[in-house]
């Protein structure tokens, strides 16, 4: 059975099936020797591809949570010299690259996994998996302005879902409001946006959670492997086995 070049690609652990297009679009794909630059062609089993000269093959499927300091880009390199994912990962022996993204200043959970179609399932909007943040915001926001969040705001690029938000602290003497922020989507910058929309603007931010995955027993800079039951439910939250 022939499937798409990005889908094998993902499949092998080269990247996420949309990073995986960026490649091939990029020029860095050959198949049986010949450069593919464009989307959609399909091949079987035994086509022979490479990927900046390398020969793929299937690895082993690993999953590993990474808990990102502030000042670390979410990449694997960085070609302005910024500390990256891969400058903590120096004991990892598999590739692995990280699902989604957490901005410079922002620090907290990803998830790090050589699983492309995994990758793929959380996050395509339609599977609506929750990240949930702790934001630290200048001034102290009234409720009004923490339920413009909750019912959703208009940004350049959409409306945003509705968020879930729990207030969690008014600290005064530093001039900060606290809360835990739930989201659903993926838009860049998301939370930070929010924020500077109703006026409050984010002075720090970290995810420390996603779908049924925490931050737990971690220290920034820290990764470990996800554990059996971890796993089995971050499938059946993005529906991977139907």
């Amino acid at each position: 059975m022939e499937e798409r070049l990005q889908k094998i690609l993902a499949a092998a652990g080269i990247a996420s099936r949309r990073e995986a297009e960026k490649i091939i679009l990029a020029g860095r794909v050959r198949v049986n020797g010949k450069l593919i630059t464009e989307l959609g062609a399909k091949f079987g089993s035994k086509a022979f591809i490479t990927v900046d000269g390398k020969p793929i093959k299937n690895e082993k499927k690993v999953y590993y949570i990474f808990y990102k300091p502030r000042g670390v880009v979410t990449t694997m390199v960085d070609p302005q010299g910024r500390r990256t994912v891969a400058d903590f990962l120096g004991n990892l022996t598999e590739r692995v690259f990280p699902v989604g993204r957490l901005d410079y200043n922002t620090e907290g959970l990803l998830l790090l996994t050589n699983d492309g179609e995994l990758a793929q399932k959380l996050t395509h909007p339609k599977n609506e998996i929750n990240k949930s943040y702790r934001a630290a915001v200048v001034g102290i926001v009234p409720q009004e302005k923490l339920d413009l969040l909750r019912i959703g705001v208009k940004l350049e690029d959409g409306l945003t879902a509705p968020a879930i938000v729990d207030l969690v602290e008014y600290d005064h003497e530093k001039n900060l409001s606290v809360f835990n922020i739930t989201i659903h989507e993926g838009k860049n910058r998301q939370i930070r946006r929010m924020c500077d929309y109703i006026g409050y603007p984010v002075r720090q931010l970290k995810r420390y959670k996603i779908a049924n995955l925490t931050l737990s027993g971690l220290k920034r800079g820290q990764y470990r492997q996800l554990f059996e039951e971890e796993l089995a439910a971050l499938f059946r939250a993005v529906g991977a086995h139907e």
